[in-house]
């Protein structure tokens, strides 16, 4: 499982990251997690208001954090 935290380095960008960490951490799962602060290669998604989380290539959330149940969700969906 791939897993993308696009955003430009701010406050929720690094907290998206932590709590999606921990929701991996937790849950056992096998996941590669990458941090893209590029703005060329956020705009590839489509996302214009960071932070999003990104699910094996999918835009899942953009413009805020979403609760560790949200992303649990996600994960189990991808």
């Amino acid at each position: 499982m791939n897993i993308k935290i696009l955003g430009s380095g701010c406050a929720n960008c690094k907290k998206l990251q932590v709590v999606t960490e921990e929701v991996v951490r937790d849950a056992g799962i096998e996941a590669t997690i990458e941090k893209v602060e590029d703005i060329q290669k956020i705009m590839v998604y489509g996302v214009m208001r960071t932070p999003a989380l990104v699910v094996n290539e999918k835009v899942k959330v953009a413009g805020r954090i979403p609760t560790k149940d949200e992303i649990k969700k996600y994960i189990k969906e991808a």
